[in-house]
């Protein structure tokens, strides 16, 4: 498994990842994003901006990035970045398929992205990550499996992700909702020949939203990487949006709110990689400081009193609006 190499990074930042979704489009939902990017929003804009992050994240230690196919031009803006740098071997790379982008480069799009999760979809965006990622590609991604997913049930789907598991491609897969557990332990069960075919499971853990948390233990018990999504919730848990007991954990650590969220999920022990959904240096270099957060038992305890209700986290979450 690509993320093997993890295994060996010296760096204590290496177990924290970059995704790009709220830099691969002009819009997202995450909050203060309209003040985190520059008033143009120009393809070359965000394109210069993406690779100021991926340098910056290297430099560091960071050597997961995390793309989609509705990302925007993410997958063009990484593999620009890949291209430039053909030096850079030590790095793993995933995408996702599922999703379409909609939004035409606009940010008050009716609709930003359309799911759909059959074969035809997979087949359309699999040979669309290849043209643009080739062989950089080490992971590809169900995008956002619920439990009511027909990838779950696709035998012929199935057929062709085990096809390009044996040509080198992981497989995994991302759940998203209310009932995340459900679809993680749905998906650890799908097999072709007797094989397990998923390799690693991208879910929403946060302060806020820990109920995936038994499902995902399970997942890194049965040998699935766990690569952990929005950590912050969407901006939910920085400043100056953080509930006040995380910022009074913050103030006693020194650090920043966004630090101390991530530092939560990264002494989980079955989380082997934990995003980081930066939109500035600024913002990165504050959220790899989760990576020396010490959380004592008091602050821990303040933390769970967070835990939000999955339903009421997940319709709030459906409410944020587009920036």
């Amino acid at each position: 498994m690509p993320f093997a190499r993890l295994a060996s990074a010296t760096t204590p930042t290496c177990h924290i990842g970059l995704g790009l979704a709220a830099v691969g489009r002009p819009g997202y939902i995450n909050l203060g994003r309209d003040e985190d990017l520059p008033e143009s929003r120009s393809v070359d804009a965000l394109r210069a901006r993406t690779h100021e992050l991926l340098d910056a994240a290297y430099f560091q230690g960071v050597r997961y990035f995390d793309v989609a196919r509705s990302y925007g031009r993410s997958e063009e803006f990484l593999a620009d970045w890949l291209s430039a740098r053909p030096d850079i071997d030590d790095i793993v790379v995933g995408s996702k398929w599922g999703y379409t982008y909609t939004a035409g480069w606009t940010t008050d799009a009716e609709k930003h992205e359309v799911k759909d999760h059959s074969l035809g979809t997979y087949e359309r965006q699999r040979a669309e990550t290849a043209a643009i990622l080739g062989e950089r590609l080490d992971l590809y991604q169900i995008h956002s499996v619920t439990p009511d997913s027909p990838a779950l049930t696709d035998k012929e789907l199935h057929a062709r992700l085990a096809e390009a598991a044996a040509q080198g491609t992981t497989i995994g897969f991302s759940t998203s909702g209310p009932s995340q557990a459900e679809a993680i332990r749905a998906a650890l069960a799908v097999t072709v020949d007797g094989e397990p075919i998923f390799r690693t499971v991208q879910s929403t853990y946060n302060a806020l939203e820990t109920s995936a948390a038994p499902a995902l233990a399970e997942a890194h018990d049965a040998g699935l990487t766990v690569i952990v999504k929005e950590g912050m919730a969407n901006g939910r848990l920085a400043d100056p949006y953080a509930p006040e007991a995380l910022k009074a954990v913050a103030a006693e650590t020194s650090l920043g709110c966004d630090a101390v969220a991530l530092a939560l999920i990264l002494r989980r022990p079955w989380a082997g990689v934990v995003l980081s959904g930066a939109a500035t240096v600024t913002q990165l270099a504050s959220n790899l400081h989760a990576a020396v957060v010490d959380l004592d038992e008091d602050q821990l305890n303040r933390l769970a009193e967070l835990v939000e209700d999955p339903q009421e986290y997940w319709t709030r979450r459906s409410s944020l609006p587009w920036h």
